[in-house]
């Protein structure tokens, strides 16, 4: 892992293992399958719910500094706490975690690579048990907007092409086939994509067998020979921003690339829109829609 711009946002199922009892270590699994939790998970982990706990559930919109303190505060964490994050789906939601934690200043905060799946094919420990928390007194920083990237900054850079725009979403909802995975409530008006934006799926950056990150040399040539290279500033989306955060982690983190945006708002908000152009199919051929 020492090929990565930040090898220290990356930690091997070893290391976790190795660092079940550390009091600085606060592990937390975050999965697509909320369910998936109580059914087993690595000692001494807390669940967080995507659904939940991880959005505010009256407005649209991340979490409010007073409810990831409270999140933070009753999980145990403090400030200098090492969070390792993991989770199913190759680190899907545990990413939108680490994105939201960033935002609100965590220092210390790793991804276990290979995630949920890993742990799980390798025998490892599973536990039902809940956990024994001791609240602790959490203050987060305000809100760093310059890791999210807001309609109007989209709309004004697609304007006037100064931003890579990488759709991590699947071809079939790139193209506009379908309007989001199946299962997933969330949806829109219109399907298809942002004008300009570039097709990576997010799952183009792990290994199909073990769910680890591919080496900074091979994601370089999956972004690469998808004209991402950083050139510009890069803004990623996807359908409400969670598997975007897994691309922007990757491309700030493991590329190194500076100016990294997540779209939080992502297709379910440019989807809905009146008036605004969206483009269908594998090319770029844009349509306008209105009311």
């Amino acid at each position: 892992m020492s090929d990565y711009a930040d090898p220290s946002v990356i930690v091997t199922t070893d290391w976790v293992s190795e660092h079940a009892d550390d009091p600085n270590v606060s592990i937390v699994e975050v999965n697509v399958d909320v369910e998936l939790y109580a059914q087993g998970h690595v000692p001494g982990a807390v669940g967080w719910s995507w659904r939940t706990q991880l959005c505010d559930t009256v407005r649209r919109d991340i979490l409010s500094k007073a409810d990831i303190e409270a999140l933070l505060s009753s999980s145990g964490i403090s400030p200098d706490s090492t969070i390792v994050l993991y989770g199913d789906s190759n680190n899907w939601f545990a990413a939108w975690a680490f994105w939201q934690l960033k935002v609100y200043g965590h220092s210390d905060v790793r991804m276990m690579d290979g995630g949920r799946k890993k742990w799980e094919a390798e025998g490892r420990p599973m536990t039902t048990d809940t956990p024994s928390i001791t609240p602790a007194t959490y203050t987060a920083q305000e809100a760093n907007n310059d890791l999210r990237a807001f309609l109007t900054e989209v709309q004004e850079q697609v304007a006037v092409s100064a931003v890579e725009l990488v759709d991590v979403r699947s071809p079939a909802e790139y193209s506009g086939e379908i309007l989001a995975p199946p299962g997933l409530p969330e949806t829109c008006q219109r399907g298809g994509h942002i004008p300009g934006a570039s097709n990576i799926p997010w799952g183009m950056a792990v290994n199909d067998e073990d769910g680890t990150f591919k080496t900074r040399d091979e994601l370089a040539d999956v972004y690469g020979q998808r004209g991402i290279t950083g050139d510009k500033p890069i803004i990623a989306y996807c359908r409400i921003g969670e598997r975007s955060s897994h691309s922007w982690f990757v491309l700030k983190y493991l590329l190194g690339y500076d100016n990294v945006k997540n779209y939080d708002g992502s297709w379910t908000e440019w989807g809905n829109l009146v008036g605004v152009d969206v483009a269908t199919g594998a090319g770029d051929q844009a349509q306008s829609v209105g009311a």
